[in-house]
């Protein structure tokens, strides 16, 4: 429980460099993905997560643009605060992998339990959505990577 609260922060990682590093890839990975939420809602929405444009009257994409920014702008701040863990508070890695583990099984396996799984509905996308397709497989490295980063480094063992 220590190595993923610990009683002290001292800065220094304990656990095996690649889930260090491979915390450093994946935030890098979902900062992007967040200033694209954030700053380009349309091209995110239509040409990556390749959701049909809706039509009506009045237009429901500027409401579905807000939102899809809103929810960018949600990620931007947890991932700048996972930066400053990277930077400042890295015994901490180890919790937010649990944090990171927490929102991906969340989109695995809630929203399809509760018919939010409209990814995958041919009404309202036309191709692979990256955040639904590939979720197990993220899941499965993130997993990989918290055990890994609650395993003492063998150079830092004496």
């Amino acid at each position: 429980m220590n190595k993923i609260l610990p009683k002290e922060i001292k800065n220094i990682y304990q656990g095996h460099p690649i889930a260090f590093w491979g915390f450093i890839a994946f935030l890098a990975l979902m900062t992007w993905r967040s200033i694209i939420h954030l700053a380009y809602q349309e091209y995110g929405l239509h040409q990556i997560a390749n959701f049909n444009l809706i039509s009506g009257d009045p237009d429901p994409m500027p409401v579905i643009y807000l939102f899809f920014s809103l929810w960018g702008l949600a990620q931007l701040i947890f991932c700048l605060f996972c930066w400053v863990v990277v930077f400042r508070y890295k015994e901490l890695i180890s919790l937010m992998y649990i944090l990171f583990i927490s929102e991906w099984t969340i989109r695995l396996i809630i929203y399809p339990l509760t018919d939010l799984g409209l990814a995958n509905d041919e009404r309202y996308s036309n191709g692979m959505t990256p955040g639904a397709d590939f979720a197990p497989f993220v899941l499965i490295a993130l997993i990989g990577l918290l055990l890994l980063s609650i395993k003492e480094s063998k150079s830092l063992r004496s």
